[in-house]
């Protein structure tokens, strides 16, 4: 899956495999730091890492049949990635088969550079390809850029969640979108 920036910049996008297990630890520790580590203490910081990102950690979610990485590699470096899982949601998420974006990253030097917008047309054409009547995904209330981007891409606030980042339980929205006939 290529797509082509308005600077010319191919972002190739790739399905990850078991041996990106300490790339996806690297970079969703990086990101997650770097988007959110100006915002909460180093202590809860560390301890959600710790917990979230360790390469072990991402070899089991690698192994989840009901889960699809794709990685965003520009110029051959992984620049981003998605996390995508089928199974429960929310009772807030309607639609059958609703498809969660777990994660969707991109380094800081990459924001607002294609690689969140290509992820995310290439999500949703996973979704459809699936037959999901729905895409639904977290979004910190504190992260209006993000929250904005996924209202661009048509999501809509649903519900909310605690988000537990060490000991400090945070809320985060819930967003949805639908597929097939309402997207």
């Amino acid at each position: 899956m290529n797509q082509r920036q308005a600077d010319s910049t191919f972002i190739i996008l790739r399905p990850a495999g078991p041996g990106d297990n300490e790339l996806l630890a690297e970079m969703g520790a990086s990101t997650f730091a770097d988007t959110f580590g100006p915002d909460n203490t180093p202590e809860n910081m560390v301890a959600y890492l710790a917990a979230s990102f360790s390469p072990a950690r991402q070899a089991v979610e690698l192994a989840d049949p009901g889960t699809l990485f794709l990685i965003a590699e520009v110029n051959g470096a992984a620049q981003g990635y998605v996390r995508l899982r089928e199974g429960p949601a929310p009772a807030c998420v309607s639609g059958a088969r609703p498809l969660e974006i777990v994660r969707l990253y991109a380094r800081q030097a990459f924001i607002g550079r294609g690689v969140g917008a290509a992820l995310m047309r290439a999500s949703l054409a996973e979704a459809a390809r699936r037959g999901c009547g729905s895409v639904w995904l977290d979004v910190w209330e504190r992260n209006p850029r993000a929250i904005a981007f996924y209202e661009r891409w048509g999501f809509s606030k649903v519900g909310t969640a605690v988000f537990p980042l060490g000991s400090d339980l945070q809320t985060d929205f819930l967003m949805q979108k639908t597929i097939g006939d309402g997207s």
